[in-house]
Order: structure tokens, then C-alpha cells, then sequence
């Protein structure tokens, strides 16, 4: 079975989230959207979208956005086959969170890794 496939999206917490997208914006260049952050699609080695897209984005710091914890980020993996991949990693005895969720975005469900980070996993919809 395939496991990741990609990175789905990095996702930040910060005091200031305006300020912060500001700097990233004004000295790195990334073209942050309205909605707070930034969608850099897949291309092939000729340069042509490839069939996917990382999300950057940089949200409020809140208490309960990425716990267990208080980490400042989490990494979204992009996968194949939510599912099958969910019980894989029950089998093998990793703290899987009981919650997923299935919305027009995707499917999510998350591990925690053995540092205890949140880890989001993202089976897209069909087709994308």
C-alpha cells in the first residue's frame, strides 16, 4: 500500500498572523491569498502542473489548533488511501486519534508521532 504521497500543506501559528504573512509576503515573495495563506501547485520536471498542491498558512495561535500540546505548526502529508493507512497504523500500534473528518476538501484523520506531534494525514478528493 502506498503511504504518503506528498506534503499536503504547512500550517503555522503565530501572534500576529497578519504581520506575519506580511513579512513572508514582502521578503520572500509568497503570494499569500486572502483566505491567510498560499497554494503552491505540483509541477513535473517540464514545469506543467502536475495534479496537486501545497497549502501554506499561517493561522492564529490557537490553544486547541494542532494539540495534543501547543506545538507553533503541523504538517499536513497528502495520501493515497486514508482509510487502509489509519488501520495500518492502529495495527502497528501507533496513537492513532479516533476523529476523522470527511469534508468537500478531502478526508483528515491524524497520528501522533513518539514526540507526541500532531501529524495530519489527507486523502484528497477524487480526482485532484
Amino acid at each position: 500500500m502506498k503511504r504518503v504521497t506528498g506534503i499536503g500543506g504547512i500550517f503555522f501559528n503565530a501572534k500576529d498572523p497578519a504581520a506575519l504573512r506580511a513579512w513572508y509576503q514582502k521578503h520572500l515573495g509568497i503570494d499569500v491569498l486572502p483566505w491567510g495563506g498560499a497554494a503552491f501547485t505540483w509541477t513535473g520536471d517540464d514545469g506543467q502542473p502536475s495534479g496537486g498542491t501545497t497549502i501554506w498558512s499561517i493561522g492564529s495561535a490557537d490553544p486547541d489548533g494542532f494539540g495534543p500540546g501547543n506545538p507553533p505548526f503541523m504538517i499536513n502529508y497528502r495520501v493515497a488511501d486514508l482509510a487502509a493507512l489509519l488501520q495500518a497504523l492502529r495495527a502497528e500500534g501507533c496513537n492513532v486519534v479516533d476523529k476523522t473528518d470527511d469534508s468537500e476538501y478531502g478526508k483528515f484523520g491524524w497520528v501522533i508521532d513518539p514526540e507526541g506531534h500532531k501529524v495530519e494525514l489527507w486523502e484528497p478528493p477524487a480526482g485532484q
